[in-house]
């Protein structure tokens, strides 16, 4: 009988020599699942992971963080940049450490991404509860403040013993590594059990790949969607995430030039199609073009690449109006591909296209319909084309005008990166991307303080690209201190902060329901009247910024605000440029409703009268059954 080798370690030193060992390969394309560690250090994760990575060395390089919801948030930024087949390990103690990392999980799990959390725990032995930071459930003292992030992961476990690890790493591994799963994936570690030795088996500790495979979808379905296609006269397609994390671009562009059907993108798929390809329409739904939301209204077939449908991409179910519309629907998740009540193909998008491609050889849309989507896109780029240069009105430049300046000075496989407030909407309706990898706006949880620790994400998975994160002040103010991390590691950002001295977004969307931008401004209290209607908060966050280790410049109008941009560009450093903006001038108008409930009774006559529109749009909803 063969012995079985074994090597002896403590398990925070074995699960840190895995981690290093593991690699994903996709098309002969091999890479280390684990670029690093990122972590903060306290008393439940110090002696145990923290004594791993010091042992380990560069083996697992270790970057250090300086929040816990940030550091997961760089985690997001840079699995997504790597099309989500490598990304970061992140470690914190037991208590608010752990679950400081809640939002970022949440984030994560939304967007599907993975995310390794390797949070500690209290004792297994309980030899000296209640621990400090223990939360001391009386039901149970199995339960700890862990046990918050398990609706957050789809992978969740507590090593309560050594050779638990085996396994739990390993399933780890497979929910990170499929496109279908992944997410964030959590193993609470506790303290005492972190620092425990066991014989490791040798083969657990070896180098191992995990391949990503692209399945392809059922043949006879490929061939109902052909015919479906066949018989559509307004077809569009709708370009999600998934076409840029499987690199489907390249097939994208074959199946939309061979057939002549338009091409929409959601905020994840954004950059599918560079924004000037003759198929190209631009944005869809809530934050959309015109020219994609007036095809998606006449569409009498819409094929949904990639994408889960959420309700911005469907306008709350209003924007693909024509009775008889029809869904296909190439997901790799079995549950996206089976939603609005689609055929579903259940298959890799770069796979899933080429073979829907080949299904329809010899096919096209007729000669009409090519035309009308390319002068909607016509008209639609023009639209972009003026709010980039804006009115003059010898106040602030709008929001669209700042991210004209951006797009310009920016080069085109440079990245942009936000995640929330009234930017992201605009970004997508007028962000002209060049390169599939240059869009980068986190909308499926929308937190605000993502964009400067996802930049830095970014920064690390692509150090030959610029990468501008576009923050308002109010994202600022959530989380700028991964500014910090960026000097450290002599990453070199752009960071853009817009100043509109409160939540844009919320309060443009309060006006419109009739309450007046209430609670939205950063003002003073007003003795006068008891609210926060006073004068404007004497807030210096580009004194902050610098404050912080970072350079800062300041603009006052666009001229000033493209030169000190350049200049931004230039430095070897990272810098913030801070331009003030008028918060009142919207950008272009999707022609699309957005499903948020008004009060049905008030004695105000703008909530009244948002209630009575609200009504008129809800009787538009759609069940697609």
């Amino acid at each position: 009988m063969t012995r079985l080798t074994v090597t002896r370690l403590t398990v925070a030193q074995a699960l840190v020599r895995f981690l290093a060992n593991q690699y994903t390969e996709r098309d002969g394309q091999r890479r280390r699942l684990f670029a690093g560690c990122i972590g903060i250090f306290g008393h439940g994760n110090v002696a145990g992971i923290g004594q791993a990575l010091h042992e380990l060395g560069d083996g697992l390089r270790y970057h250090q963080a300086r929040n816990e919801q940030a550091m997961v948030h760089t985690a997001v930024g840079y699995a997504r940049m790597c099309d989500r087949l490598s990304t970061f390990a992140c470690t914190t103690s037991v208590g608010p450490g752990a679950t400081n990392m809640v939002t970022g999980a949440a984030l994560a799990t939304v967007n599907r991404i993975p995310v390794l959390l390797l949070p500690g725990d209290v004792f297994a032995g309980r030899a000296a509860n209640p621990l400090l930071q223990e939360l001391e459930d009386p039901r149970g003292y199995d339960v700890s403040v862990n046990d918050c992030l398990r609706p957050v992961s789809r992978y969740w476990d507590r090593i309560n013993r050594p050779e638990q690890l085996v396994p739990a790493a390993l399933a780890a591994m497979r929910v990170l590594t499929d496109p279908a799963e992944t997410g964030a994936v959590t193993l609470a570690l506790p303290h005492d059990v972190q620092v425990e030795a066991y014989d490791f088996p040798t083969g657990f500790l070896a180098p191992r790949v995990w391949r990503i495979a692209r399945p392809r979808p059922e043949p006879e379905l490929v061939a109902q969607a052909a015919g479906l296609l066949r018989e559509s006269r307004r077809p569009l397609l709708v370009a999600g995430g998934g076409v840029i994390y499987s690199g489907a671009s390249a097939a994208l562009r074959g199946f939309a030039e061979a057939t002549g059907v338009p091409v929409a993108e959601t905020q994840a798929g954004k950059g599918s199609l560079p924004y000037d390809h003759p198929r190209s329409v631009g944005a869809i739904g809530v934050t959309g073009s015109t020219a994609a939301n007036a095809l998606a209204r006449d569409a009498d077939l819409v094929l949904g690449v990639g994408t889960r449908w959420s309700d911005f991409t469907t306008a709350s179910r209003t924007v693909f109006a024509a009775p008889d519309v029809r869904f296909v629907n190439l997901n790799v998740a079995g549950a996206d591909a089976h939603k609005l009540a689609g055929l579903p193909l259940v298959a890799d998008a770069r796979t899933g296209l080429t073979e829907l491609r080949e299904a329809l050889a010899g096919w096209s849309v007729d000669r009409s319909y090519v035309d009308r989507s390319s002068a909607l896109a016509a008209d639609w780029d023009a639209c972009v084309g003026a709010a980039y240069l804006g009115v003059p009105t010898g106040g602030p430049p709008s929001q669209a005008q700042v991210i004209g300046v951006v797009n310009e000075v920016s080069g085109p496989r440079d990245v942009v990166v936000c995640a929330a407030g009234s930017m992201p909407g605009d970004l997508h309706k007028l962000w002209r991307t060049r390169d599939r990898k240059g869009y980068h706006v986190e909308y499926g949880y929308s937190c605000m303080g993502y964009e400067i620790a996802g930049a830095l994400g970014v920064k690390l998975a692509a150090p030959d690209r610029e990468v501008f994160a576009m923050v308002g002040d109010g994202s600022y103010l959530m989380m700028a201190q991964e500014l910090v991390t960026a000097v450290q590691e002599g990453v070199k950002l752009v960071v853009v902060l817009v100043q509109n001295h409160g939540f844009a977004s919320i309060g443009a969307l309060s006006q419109s329901l009739g309450s007046a931008r209430f609670g939205t401004a950063y003002r003073y209290r007003d003795p006068a009247t008891g609210r926060l209607d006073g004068g404007i908060l004497p807030v210096d966050l580009a004194a902050n910024a610098a404050s912080l280790g970072v350079d800062v410049l300041r603009a006052n109008g666009v001229e000033e605000f493209r030169s000190q941009l350049k200049a931004a560009v230039a430095s070897p450093r990272t810098t913030l440029v801070q331009v003030e903006t008028d918060p009142t001038v919207p950008a272009p108008d999707s022609d699309a409703w957005w499903d948020v409930p008004v009060a049905e009774v008030s004695e105000v006559d703008g909530v009244r009268a948002a209630r009575a529109a609200y009504d008129e749009h809800k009787r538009a909803q759609r069940r697609y059954l």
